[in-house]
């Protein structure tokens, strides 16, 4: 990658491709979200990361358990949406 182009990516005359993410993260030893996402700009909010981090030094199994109570609530709440949008549509 030329010193112009990236000065093209900070400019935002261009975007960078996915694939020339992928590998810039990988030569960075960084994750994507990283290069593509301010700091603050993804992830839990404090006290949610808090919360993370203590998780993150569970057994696996548990951590596995603990993961299906997002994913539930998340269905609950998508389904409710999903209910009352078709409500509204049909009244």
């Amino acid at each position: 990658m030329s010193l112009i182009q990236i000065r093209r990516y900070e400019a935002g005359a261009a975007q960078p491709t996915m694939e020339l993410i992928k590998k810039l993260a990988i030569a960075l030893t960084v994750s994507s979200d990283a290069l593509v996402f301010g700091k603050d700009e993804r992830g839990p909010d404090g006290a949610l990361r808090l919360q993370f981090e203590a998780i993150s030094k569970f057994y696996e199994d548990e951590k596995r358990m603990i993961a299906e109570i997002p994913d539930g609530l998340i269905l609950k709440r998508e389904a409710k949406r999903w209910d009352s949008h078709h409500k509204a549509k049909a009244a």
